[in-house]
């Protein structure tokens, strides 16, 4: 196998218990597969450029897109931050995103009105 990220057995203990029963056939390597989804998210990678090692690209397209859709990476998320307490730090994220041309519109026609009764910057 090549040099790939590996999720280690002490990490996949921790999120096991949050996966999905396997109904009829066993599903391949959970480790393999959910350390190449996390080695294309990390990477902003297309799902085609991840390594060999992790198998083929689509059965880590559809596991990602099948467990996205049944909540599975929210439930680990959401879990392992709970389970690490009060954070120290908290980060923002100052990501740009272009929005389109009747983005402002949709406030101006009550669309949002949670974002109308919010206080007004000066």
């Amino acid at each position: 196998m090549e040099d790939v990220f590996m999720l280690s057995e002490a990490q996949m203990r921790r999120i096991a218990p949050y996966f999905p029963l396997s109904h009829g056939v066993p599903r391949v390597d959970d480790r393999r597969v959910i350390s190449g989804i996390i080695f294309v998210i990390k990477n902003g990678l297309r799902w085609r450029d991840a390594p060999h090692g992790y198998g083929p690209h689509k059965t880590i397209y559809n596991r990602f897109v099948r467990w996205s859709r049944l909540g599975v990476f929210n439930k680990i998320l959401s879990e392992l931050a709970r389970k690490a307490g009060k954070p120290r730090r908290l980060m923002i994220d100052a990501t740009h995103l272009k929005a389109h041309r009747t983005a402002a519109s949709l406030l101006k026609k009550g669309l949002f009105p949670d974002v109308l009764a919010g206080p007004r910057a000066a």
